[in-house]
């Protein structure tokens, strides 16, 4: 079933009960960015959500079953910025809780790029490319 922006493919997170939590740190810090749909299961927890971020479509729900695993920085949301100040403040916000996997700095292609993990577990590669400020 192809979502409404016409993707294919949709990222899909799954929480263990700070999806809709999550959902509303993530629509706060980016542009164009929206909760589309969000269902309920009978504990509270988010049984079905919709949302975007710049635009992407994206799906979460919090797990009703205990898992031994969790997040991964081996898949990780690439995020092209389109100036320092918004690398900086993304990288800022979304490390606050969480942890640095690489620091902010220059790289062979890229005016900067750094690497987190956010308080929820999701990992976020951040780039501002060269030719760009």
């Amino acid at each position: 079933m192809e979502n409404s922006a016409g993707q294919k493919i949709t990222t899909f997170l799954m929480f263990s009960g700070q999806a809709e939590e999550a959902i509303n740190h993530y629509i706060s810090l980016f542009e164009q960015s929206e909760i589309k749909s969000i269902f309920h299961n009978d504990q509270g927890g988010v049984l079905h959500a919709v949302f975007t971020l710049k635009g992407q479509t994206f799906m979460a729900i919090d797990s009703i079953v205990k898992h031994d695993f969790t997040m991964t920085p081996a898949i990780s949301l690439f995020v092209e910025c389109e100036t320092e100040d918004e690398i900086e403040r993304l990288y800022e916000q979304l490390s606050a809780g969480g942890k640095i996997l690489m620091p902010l700095a220059a790289s062979p292609v890229a005016v900067k790029f750094g690497w987190v993990e956010d308080k929820y577990g999701v990992s976020w590669q951040l780039n501002l490319p060269k030719g760009q400020t």
